[in-house]
């Protein structure tokens, strides 16, 4: 289901996009819709690298003393 709705959006931007446009098949609408739909997936996937990184950071005194231990293992050959 389609909603419409009324943006604002400044003449220049409309004039690059009208110029993309001219070698496409796309309408403004499902071009903006598109642009949309990539921001917020790499805004989400921007969320779930975060945490994984603070994860990683809450965890990385452990996981150091773990990787020490491993390659304590290991002979020289």
């Amino acid at each position: 289901m389609k909603i419409k709705t009324s943006i604002t959006i400044s003449v220049d931007l409309i004039k690059q996009i009208d110029n993309y446009l001219d070698s496409s098949n796309d309408s403004r609408s499902a071009l903006i819709e598109r642009a949309l739909r990539e921001f917020l997936v790499a805004k989400a996937r921007q969320v779930l690298e975060a945490k994984d990184l603070e994860i990683l950071n809450n965890r990385a005194k452990a996981l150091n003393k773990e990787a020490g231990d491993v390659l304590s293992y290991q002979v020289k050959l």
